[in-house]
């Protein structure tokens, strides 16, 4: 038996039925849409009529006008009273008299300065590993320095920004790099 190639293969056509000639097919509405179609032809026609309403209705023509207040002859005054403010309320609280005689009472204390800080972002076996990432810092916008430091285990190369006088400003550069997919950095005392 042979392989028969399905793919290249055009598909089957449908058999039609036989329409006559000059008429063509129409949709036919259900019970439904007829019910929906004539909702919404009755909707709109409310709708029309309350805005005819609405314009054509007396009511609407004339604006709304305030009674005239009756004027007593206690109301009646001078101009001096007129324009003057009427005395403010008796105060129930106290705390107003006690602020205004408060004494402030001022501590003196010394803001203690933890030193300059460092940020080390990483150490490395090579210099050439060091230079990489001082490049990759260098692109951030910030200037990094490598240290070489000998050990016990040879000599590493540690790459170090700052010195910061304030922690805060070392926090800032460490997002600055996090933003730019430099992680692992840590804030150290400078030593």
């Amino acid at each position: 038996m042979s392989n028969q190639d399905y793919i290249s293969r055009s598909p089957a056509k449908k058999k039609k039925k036989p329409q006559k000639k000059g008429k063509k097919a129409q949709p036919v509405a259900t019970v439904k849409t007829k019910i929906v179609g004539v909702l919404v032809i009755l909707l709109l026609c409310g709708f029309a009529y309350g805005l005819w309403a609405l314009k054509n209705s007396p009511e609407t023509k004339t604006p709304i006008q305030n009674a005239p207040e009756k004027v007593t002859e206690s109301k009646k005054s001078p101009d001096k009273k007129a324009n003057s403010l009427p005395k403010p309320p008796k105060e129930k609280w106290t705390y107003v008299k006690d602020l205004e005689n408060k004494q402030v009472e001022v501590g003196e204390y010394e803001v203690e300065q933890g030193g300059p800080y460092k940020m080390q972002c990483g150490s490395f076996k090579t210099q050439k590993q060091a230079e990489v990432l001082k490049a990759n810092i260098a692109f951030a916008g910030l200037e990094a320095i490598i240290q070489p430091s000998t050990g016990k285990n040879g000599t590493w190369y540690k790459v170090a920004l700052g010195p910061y006088p304030r922690k805060r400003m070392a926090e800032k550069d460490k997002n600055k790099l996090k933003r730019n997919n430099i992680n692992h950095c840590q804030i150290w005392l400078w030593k």
